[in-house]
């Protein structure tokens, strides 16, 4: 882990493909600065072009950056926020994923191609959505069409 760059030193992130990584059911998966794909076309795609995945993606380095510059502790944190959703996977499907903060703030701002520029110092409306109960957070991701 010390070896892998500080989130802030990171300008983009290259894609490339892990089936291992980027498990099936997803397009796309962020693990400590590179984006891993399925596919080769995919990951091709990512690297060339700069859409609504790429943008979801970018959007967790800012994460990153937000907490404490640390990929370490931006994944503590994540997979610590998809646990405590544990208890919901009955009411929504993949429920671990969709509640988690993260992830709400991606979803939010994916389609905002200035989202990034505007969050340059770290990415950090996480921080309201953790703060938030999971029932809040089901309704709000429900309500906003997020899944």
């Amino acid at each position: 882990m010390l070896w892998l760059p500080r989130p802030s030193a990171m300008g983009d992130m290259k894609a490339s493909v892990s089936r291992f990584w980027c498990r099936k059911g997803f397009t796309a998966a962020t693990v400590f600065g590179r984006i891993y794909t399925r596919t080769q076309e995919a990951a091709d795609h990512l690297n060339n072009r700069f859409d609504a995945l790429k943008n979801h993606e970018m959007i967790h380095l800012r994460q990153a950056q937000s907490t404490h510059d640390s990929w370490l502790l931006f994944y503590v944190r994540y997979f610590w926020y998809s646990l405590r959703a544990i208890g919901y996977i009955r009411r929504m499907k993949n429920a671990m994923y969709y509640l988690n903060p993260f992830e709400i703030e991606a979803y939010r701002h994916m389609y905002e191609k200035d989202y990034l520029e505007r969050c340059d110092g770290g990415a950090v409306e996480w921080k309201e959505f953790a703060r938030m109960s999971l029932a809040a957070r089901l309704r709000y991701v429900r309500k906003n069409n997020l899944v």
